[in-house]
């Protein structure tokens, strides 16, 4: 039996439905029965919200037979049966049909709920050029003279003001337009998100053309994005005139840009979408969107004019608990192969041109990097070689070097140089050891008098030496040091402050997650961009354990391994991701990764992903290494306080205090732990 820490509704989620029934044109009573059994399948399925196509009990290619007694009685009829369908079912429901009231025919969408009219929305604009002409039935929206209606025989609200509330669900509040409405400049809805509306509905019939579809998909797209809501289309399907028009029946679920699910068109039959919408995710966005609270403040007047209208709300019990929305494991990766190749040509293009810029502003013509075998130095020197071939400078300009230490391995040694050289850098080779050695013989480490000794001292001399070594390089060749550190690394804290490899005199690596740098490694070598022997270290590269090489093998010759101490980095990036892109609470993110990562995820894979390294996480390890995670994260703020200049590269955000991320040093982690440990089962 699935707990409640399951439960979508439990981590700010809703589900909502978008039907298209088949349609029995100017017969309500059957429209009704087909809206009802649409509707408790949506309600078995948990949606919160479900939304039926415009004049849907009545059709909508209905022309002269629109304004008829005996078809607005018949679709008075049809609202009374679906009326007494709701009285046992959750969900809010929202259905179309032609209404009379003070002598005026409107198109109108219902609210209702529990058995009740919740309110009357008309469409506010209609449609009178070419194959429409419903100014000749009906009356526009804003024509009303009265702000409230008698239906069946209560008085409700009537408007396009009307704003519905969950009075037990803070965040679910829901707007209803119709058709028309949304293809304006300004639509009705435009003005109840600003006044706090989190849920667009559009109930629409719109005939179909060729390319309208795409069309559709824009306007909901935009408009999610525009108003930071979420957006539910749906629009007439079959059994609609095809006197003159067709009809496709096609519906769409967006949140905040981004389509959520859309249904097949030109279905036979009635047909059911349903996504979850992530409501908290919203709020986030609109509490730190600026510039959307301050036209909040510009249009006060005609948003403290828009009408709450209460609902009672009770999240459903799931039987499924899967997320109806995709979860990427990897949120900084897209998974569809055009778009993660844009991502990666957009990511070292930014890298790139940041670099340009910085040689540029100080006349520098060399720049110095340490070259390890490992990802991200292998990154930073690919983007070197794109900055210096862009201004024309030669390649031998950028000075490599490779400074093998106690625990180097022959893998990553034979990996940088082989790198260097096929890409024809200038490569040398300074053994580090020697003056480690000095350094512990000074400090009086045990290292020095033969013991085996490898704490954080014995580590952090060598990183220490290896960025001392690239600084003074940099003097002696009037060049600057190149910083290869990413994102992941400064978010845990992996890495050596001051003088060691949290330092250099520009980053460009400094925003990217090291999930992504794996994927712009095998995006070079896939691409094209290089030779065969290029191709072939970069291979090596990517697919190398990632490990600091600061504490030599064990007996069995297995050497460190970054992630068995810090956490798997799928798994910190995709809390990394959440955490401050969006501020979610640490029990949001496990449930998130518990989604994408545990064994039955839905989660979409990378194209790039070899098939070896696909794991999966128990719910345990999710919250074991979330833990290190948090305690890591606050502990290392110190670090990120003091990073040198790096572009900002993903949409996921940087962790520089000039730019996305600013937090106290000394502030502690105890509210997101204790979060974590009270909401997450063991």
């Amino acid at each position: 039996m699935p707990s409640d820490f399951d439960s979508p509704y439990r981590h700010g989620f809703v589900r909502l439905a978008a039907a298209v029934p088949v349609v029995r044109l100017a017969d309500p009573a059957a429209n009704a029965g087909r809206t009802i059994a649409q509707l408790r399948e949506a309600a078995d399925q948990g949606a919160a919200v479900v939304v039926f196509p415009e004049l849907g009990l009545s059709g909508y290619s209905l022309d002269d037979l629109a304004p008829q007694d005996a078809l607005l009685d018949a679709s008075l009829a049809a609202l009374e049966a679906v009326r007494e369908a709701t009285t046992q079912l959750l969900p809010l429901v929202f259905v179309g049909l032609p209404l009379r009231l003070e002598g005026q025919l409107f198109n109108v969408a219902v609210a209702l709920q529990g058995g009740e009219l919740l309110g009357v929305v008309p469409k506010r604009y209609l449609p009178n050029y070419r194959e429409f002409y419903e100014a000749r039935q009906y009356t526009a929206g804003s024509h009303a003279v009265a702000d409230t209606a008698v239906v069946l025989g209560r008085e409700v609200p009537f408007g396009s003001d009307l704003i519905f509330t969950a009075a037990s669900h803070p965040h679910l509040r829901v707007h209803a337009e119709i058709c028309e409405d949304m293809w304006v400049p300004v639509p009705p809805s435009t003005y109840a998100a600003l006044a706090g509306a989190t849920v667009l509905v559009n109930l629409s019939a719109s005939n179909v053309t060729v390319g309208k579809a795409d069309y559709r998909r824009l306007l909901s797209e935009s408009h999610s994005a525009r108003c930071l809501a979420a957006h539910v289309y749906t629009s007439a399907g079959a059994g609609e005139s095809t006197t003159d028009l067709a009809w496709d029946g096609q519906a769409i679920i967006a949140e905040n840009g981004v389509v959520l699910g859309e249904s097949e068109r030109f279905q036979a039959g009635d047909h059911l979408l349903l996504a979850d919408v992530d409501l908290e995710r919203l709020v986030q966005e609109r509490s730190r969107m600026t510039s959307y609270n301050d036209q909040v403040r510009d249009l006060q007047p005609q948003l403290k004019a828009m009408r709450r209208v209460p609902f009672a709300f009770r999240a459903p019990v799931l039987a499924d608990t899967h997320l109806r929305r995709s979860v990427p494991r990897y949120p900084y990766v897209p998974s569809h192969p055009a778009t993660l190749d844009q991502r990666c040509y957009e990511a070292v293009n930014i890298q790139a041109h940041g670099l340009i810029q910085r040689l540029r502003a100080t006349s520098a013509e060399r720049v110095v990097i340490g070259v390890s075998g490992g990802l991200d130095s292998t990154l930073a020197l690919l983007v070197a070689v794109e900055a210096f071939d862009r201004l024309g400078l030669p390649r031998a300009n950028i000075l490599g070097y490779t400074m093998p230490g106690f625990a180097t391995s022959s893998q990553t040694l034979e990996q940088a140089h082989a790198l260097m050289r096929s890409l024809g850098v200038s490569g040398e080779e300074i053994d580090i050891r020697p003056s480690c050695m000095q350094m512990l013989a000074d400090l009086g480490h045990p290292f020095a008098q033969g013991e085996k000794v490898y704490d954080i001292t014995f580590e952090n001399v060598q990183a220490g030496e290896r960025t001392s070594h690239l600084f003074r390089l940099a003097n002696r060749h009037r060049a600057f040091v190149l910083g290869t550190g990413d994102l992941s690394e400064l978010a845990l804290g992996w890495c050596t402050y001051g003088v060691g490899d949290h330092m250099s005199h520009y980053n460009v690596n400094a925003s990217v997650p090291k999930t992504l740098i794996q994927y712009l490694i095998r995006w070079f070598a896939q691409g094209g961009r290089h030779d065969d022997a290029t191709r072939a270290v970069l291979e090596a590269i990517a697919g190398t354990t990632i490990s600091p090489e600061l504490v030599p093998a064990d007996a069995d010759g297995t050497l460190q391994d970054t992630e068995a101490h810090v956490g798997p980095y799928p798994l910190q990036d995709f809390t990394l991701y959440y955490l401050t892109r969006f501020g979610f609470r640490p029990s949001k993110i496990a449930y998130l990764a518990h989604q994408a990562w545990g064994e039955a995820g839905r989660g979409a894979w990378p194209s790039l992903v070899p098939a070896d390294r696909r794991p999966a996480y128990t719910l345990g390890e999710i919250k074991h290494w979330m833990r290190v995670f948090l305690t890591r994260f606050f502990a290392a703020q110190f670090k990120r306080s003091a990073v040198p200049n790096a572009p900002k590269v993903g949409g996921g955000g940087s962790l520089s205090p000039r730019g996305d991320w600013r937090m106290p040093s000394d502030a502690v982690p105890d509210a997101w732990l204790r979060d974590l440990d009270e909401n997450v089962p063991a």
